[in-house]
């Protein structure tokens, strides 16, 4: 069984990164330098071939970093690696499905929205942790339909799984989705579009550390 899921910064690889194999792994080892403690490999337009190949180095990578490796949307891709698990969208299949193929020791994340039900649906059925968005306008999916922060805070108070806040997520607006219950930041394009990459993933970081280190003791 994998240990228990991170909180912090879960980064998710960026379709441009994802062009040739050497930019992908120099993005995501600078996003782990920076502080990243989740990575989710992304990647809609690769094939197959290209996909194992990119999946098992960055596995090696993420190894080296002690950081778990997270496959979008492809279970067996997943356990083909030996990724830590698998996150899937709405439209992805059915959570009880996945599950089964992905067997009990893979985490699973599974995208909802602003959609509580789902969410719940999604525990019952073996989702390990839920994510939320867009929260606020995104580069990287403009389109995608809002969520509210109202949906992430009843969504961490009344599951037993972490959640995850999504979605056009700045520095300066992690103090909020932290303030809502998100354990998991996942950020694509505020690191992996930045310049520096590091230097980005830093500044969620130290965002985080900053607002835990502002919580009032019990």
């Amino acid at each position: 069984m994998n240990p228990t899921l991170p909180e912090g910064l879960y980064v998710i690889t960026a379709d441009a990164l994802c062009q040739h194999l050497d930019t992908l792994l120099h993005g995501v080892e600078a996003a782990l330098r920076g502080g990243a403690v989740l990575v989710q490999y992304r990647d809609k337009h690769a094939s197959p071939p290209q996909r194992m190949t990119r999946a098992r180095a960055l596995r090696r990578l993420c190894d080296a970093h002690h950081c778990p490796l997270i496959i979008n949307d492809d279970v067996a891709l997943a356990c083909e690696i030996g990724a830590a698990g698998v996150h899937i969208g709405q439209r992805d299949g059915a959570v009880a499905t996945v599950r089964a193929q992905l067997g009990c020791s893979g985490w699973l994340g599974v995208s909802c929205g602003d959609d509580l039900g789902r969410a719940r649906a999604a525990v019952a059925a073996g989702a390990n942790y839920v994510a939320f968005g867009r929260l606020f306008p995104s580069r990287s999916k403009p389109d995608a339909p809002l969520a509210r922060l109202t949906t992430l805070s009843t969504a961490a108070d009344s599951l037993s799984v972490p959640v995850c806040a999504i979605g056009g997520i700045t520095p300066p607006q992690v103090a909020i989705v932290r303030h809502h219950g998100a354990r998991l930041v996942a950020v694509i394009d505020g690191v992996f579009g930045a310049p520096d990459i590091e230097a980005a993933a830093q500044a969620y970081t130290d965002a985080l550390a900053t607002y835990n280190r502002d919580l009032p003791s019990a």
